[in-house]
């Protein structure tokens, strides 16, 4: 098949690219190079002939409609978007302007494109939009795991940013017959993820013997994934869900972030020991909690188990090990991305 990825030299992104291209498909991203995306994440790829590039912004219609029409693809991953909730909380523009106006356009270019491909080409079209549990808010601490069918109910400019862009896809499905999946994900963790993340946090604040913060108590429980379960997931979707569908993918591995934390703490402690002795647990430092801050996510993902016979393959303790030593080896990597004064 040939894929395009918007947003693919990001944290999923990447990864997804990586599994499609080894998968023998031909890919183009399509991504701004934002600060959560840099070209280095790409770097591995550049040299493959399936491989192909373009820096354009998903908002910029033209650049979107010029990719549709010269590379041709069979279906669209739409991964690109602003993620970070506490920038959403700092300054709420640019996620509406990425995450809602940016799926817009690219639903009505895809829309468009669509329209003129052969009816054989229309039966296998796909759009498949990558969201998040955020968009159904925060759980009470007995509730069961959110359905595809759980109430959206956003509480951060981000979640109602990635909320608002759902509907939009579901709208172009309904309204205009464009075939769409949409999938909404548990928190991701794995390499490549951008250093303002709560997993690389923890692990860089150890590695430099900084203070590692907890927003209030740290008994905010968050369902957590690996990233190649995550692109596994997305691949088979593609592949195999039903046109118009939605369907949650998460990671069996509900954490409160004060315990994942000190998991984190501990096998920092194993591969890469204090020189001054003593553990990485002594540097967790609790800090006010930010505004709105949700107390819960868990996914429920029957649906995606049962009608694709998809479950996570990595368990939380093996694949936190093999982040953490990750970062520790790629230290080039994240050291760019740092702020000068962190970098070394």
């Amino acid at each position: 098949m040939k894929l395009l990825v918007t947003g693919g030299a990001g944290f999923i992104g990447s990864h997804l690219t990586r599994r499609l291209l080894a998968a023998g498909h031909d890919v183009l991203v399509f991504d701004k190079l934002t600060y959560a995306g840099p070209r280095a994440t790409l770097a591995e790829f550049e040299s493959q002939p399936a491989f192909q590039f373009q820096q354009a912004d998903i908002t910029a219609a033209e650049a979107v409609r010029q990719a549709l029409a010269n590379f041709q693809p069979t279906a669209v991953f739409h991964l690109a978007a602003e993620t970070h909730v506490d920038r959403s909380i700092a300054g709420p523009a640019p996620f509406i302007h990425t995450n809602v106006v940016g799926t817009y356009t690219l639903l009505s270019e895809c829309l468009t494109y669509y329209q003129t491909l052969p009816p054989s080409d229309q039966a296998t079209f796909r759009f498949l939009h990558v969201s998040t549990d955020e968009v159904y808010g925060s759980l009470e601490p007995s509730a069961a795991p959110f359905t595809e069918s759980s109430p959206y109910h956003p509480n951060s400019p981000y979640s109602a940013s990635k909320a608002s862009a759902d509907h939009l896809v579901r709208a172009w499905h309904h309204t205009y017959g464009l075939p769409v999946l949409i999938t909404n994900g548990s928190n991701n963790y794995g390499p490549y993820q951008h250093p303002e993340k709560l997993v690389p946090v923890a692990i860089l604040a150890a590695y430099h013997e900084q203070p590692i913060p907890i927003y209030g108590d740290g008994q905010q429980r968050r369902d957590w994934i690996y990233v190649e379960d995550h692109a596994a997931a997305l691949q088979l979707i593609l592949e195999k869900g039903r046109s118009g569908e939605t369907y949650h993918v998460g990671g069996n591995s509900e954490r409160a972030n004060l315990t994942l934390v000190q998991r984190i703490c501990r096998i920092m402690d194993e591969q890469h020991p204090r020189l001054g002795g003593g553990s990485y647990l002594d540097l967790i430092q609790h800090v006010e909690d930010r505004p709105g801050h949700d107390s819960r996510y868990a996914m429920n993902f029957c649906k995606l188990e049962r009608e694709l016979g998809w479950v996570p393959e990595h368990a939380l303790e093996e694949a936190l090990s093999r982040t953490i030593h990750w970062y520790l080896d790629h230290r080039e990597w994240w050291q760019a991305l740092l702020p000068t004064e962190n970098a070394s």
